[in-house]
């Protein structure tokens, strides 16, 4: 199921690399860009998470632990947390 212990490493880099993306990019946009216009536009979580996906697949080919499941991970993760950055702006949080 996972070929052994490497794919249960791979798992759990998989797991943090999601987890610390949507914390990273949520508190990044909460902090840095609550003043910028531009992170409020509906496509801009679909262009970062896109941008990431498209970074982190040349690491995908290079490094053994990190898999083109991480590198969509990492995107989807940005993405969500880009929009969350956002939507805890416009409540105020």
């Amino acid at each position: 199921m996972f070929e052994g212990i490497w794919g249960l490493l791979s798992l759990a880099v998989t797991f943090v690399v999601g987890v610390a993306a949507f914390s990273l990019t949520r508190e990044f946009v909460r902090n840095r860009l609550r003043f910028v216009d531009a992170v409020k536009h509906p496509a801009v979580p679909w262009i970062v998470g896109g941008s990431v996906v498209l970074l982190a697949s040349p690491i995908a080919a290079l490094l053994p632990l990190v898999t083109t499941i991480t590198a969509a991970v990492a995107g989807l993760a940005t993405g969500l947390g880009t929009a969350s950055g956002v939507k805890a702006l416009r409540r105020g949080d």
